[in-house]
């Protein structure tokens, strides 16, 4: 009797082109099986012919994968987001139709709780943008594309807004995005009937000027949320509050060990599905910074640094069991898969590495 336990699907988004901030090598999407007792990588399929498809989503049935295409106003064409079918025997991917974001740069997507929208974050134009999600799994045009205003501190970094995540908070009602150009967190209702964002005015949180924060991720208890700023290297913690949308500041920590003096810009953040352990990517340090969490209170602290044997750890994710972490390198072309030590947080690499061209995004499905 045959008792090996299924392999995970892991999808990889990647860069195919080269542009002003990255030399992209890949030709489209990859299709890994992961070992789910070793953390091992097998390579099973790529899938071309889709530009810059830098992030990705599944839908929660696992039936549909939707990737941004990341194209940049200096390429003279608004930014898209393809839809495609997920064979249900191969898990390869069959492109079904694609649409504009009305942006530029499109760095970021999600599906909205009832599975019917998808949310995108325009890095270069600052603006978000609502897909319809068709019953057959293709996108319909654009019901609603919102313009963020304002600037920040750093003056190369924050000229203009940069919305860099949308995603559902834990209610499975409000919107929360996340604004690096302006140092904002912005959060919205959104309108199911009609597919409109609108804005929750009197719960903005305002960071500290020159924060630059990137993404945000929330407790697996709904009561707290963690956001790594990109320019300032750090991780902020939050209560969320009673009403709705609010974010109530607790803490600030670094992503660095004392001492550094390199440069280094935050990319990535997650919370353990344990509840117990947060863990944030530094580029320029290359490493996996590993925060215990007090649970009863929300506060980070530092359990150490693990180096993700590679360069531009710009993402990473946590497998469906919580036992592993895998990590993209981007300019090394190389996921690099990590154990979890599930009592102290700690990584420990397992396995070989993977190549992957100009990896950016790691999704299981």
């Amino acid at each position: 009797m045959d008792n090996q336990p299924e392999p995970f699907i892991v999808y990889i988004g990647t860069y195919t082109r080269r542009e002003s901030f990255v030399d992209g090598k890949a030709e489209g999407i990859y299709v890994y099986r992961m070992d789910p007792r070793t953390g091992a990588l097998t390579h099973a399929a790529t899938v071309p012919g889709t530009v810059n498809p830098s992030f990705l989503v599944v839908s929660a049935g696992k039936d549909y994968l939707y990737a941004v295409n990341e194209l940049t106003a200096e390429r003279g064409a608004h930014g898209t987001v393809t839809a495609f079918a997920i064979d249900p025997v191969t898990k390869n991917l069959n492109s079904l139709n694609k649409q504009s974001t009305h942006g530029f740069a499109p760095c970021y997507l999600s599906i909205d709780d009832t599975g019917r929208f998808i949310l995108v974050a325009n890095y270069e134009s600052g603006s978000l943008c609502v897909l319809p999600i068709e019953a057959d799994g293709r996108l319909g045009e654009a019901t609603d594309v919102v313009q963020h205003h304002g600037s920040g501190l750093n003056a190369e970094r924050q000229e203009g807004p940069h919305a860099h995540m949308i995603l559902s908070g834990p209610d499975c009602r409000t919107i929360f995005t996340v604004d690096l150009g302006i140092d904002k967190i912005l959060p919205y209702d959104l309108d199911r009937q009609h597919g409109k964002l609108l804005p929750i005015d009197s719960a903005v949180t305002q960071l500290a000027p020159g924060t630059g924060p990137r993404h945000l991720t929330f407790h697996p208890n709904g009561r707290f949320a963690y956001v790594i700023s990109e320019l300032q290297s750090t991780v902020i913690s939050f209560r969320i509050g009673a009403r709705r949308g609010t974010l109530e500041e607790l803490q600030t920590v670094s992503t660095l060990p004392a001492g550094f003096t390199g440069e280094n810009s935050g990319a990535e953040i997650q919370a353990a599905p344990s509840g117990r352990f947060v863990y944030a990517s530094n580029r320029g340090h290359d490493s996996i910074a590993i925060f215990a969490v007090d649970e009863a209170t929300g506060t980070l602290s530092l359990v150490g640094h693990e180096p993700t044997q590679g360069v531009g750890p710009r993402n990473f994710a946590i497998d469906p069991s919580g036992m592993f972490l895998l990590v993209a390198n981007q300019d090394s072309d190389t996921i690099v898969t990590f154990r979890i030590d599930q009592e102290t947080g700690q990584l420990r690499q397992a396995g070989d590495v993977a190549d992957a061209p100009t990896p950016v995004c790691i999704q299981f499905a």
